[in-house]
């Protein structure tokens, strides 16, 4: 193989990467679905998911949402995580960090929208 193809497929590698290490969805929980209801105290819509730190009464948690074109394709624009609302996250403990959960639904003003 040619120095060049090398250094190309090297970098093409690199790329995917990212990708291959970015969905560990199996360090959640999915045995034991978690309804929380709380206040946003912040808010992120950026990739590759989006998240909020919600309040609840016990527990301040990190929810990982879906990525933003999923959202808003869904209806979830980022108006609707507005630091201070109240709004109920449904989803899965993360196995080794007790204050994370990947969020499967999100209400939030009345609406149901689905992340997964």
């Amino acid at each position: 193989m040619s120095r060049k193809a090398l250094v190309l497929f090297s970098f093409l590698i690199t790329l995917g990467l990212p990708a291959l290490a970015h969905h560990g969805w199996s360090e959640y929980d999915n045995s034991k679905e978690l309804r929380l209801t709380g206040t946003i105290a912040e808010s992120g819509y950026e990739h590759p998911h989006g998240h909020i730190k919600l309040v609840t009464a016990g527990k301040t948690w990190n929810a990982v949402l879906a990525p933003p074109s999923r959202m808003t394709a869904r209806g979830l624009p980022p108006a609707d995580l507005k630091v201070g609302s109240t709004v109920t996250v449904v989803g899965y403990g993360n196995r080794s960090k007790p204050d994370e959960m990947r969020a499967e639904r999100i209400i939030v003003g009345g609406k149901t929208v689905e992340l997964r």
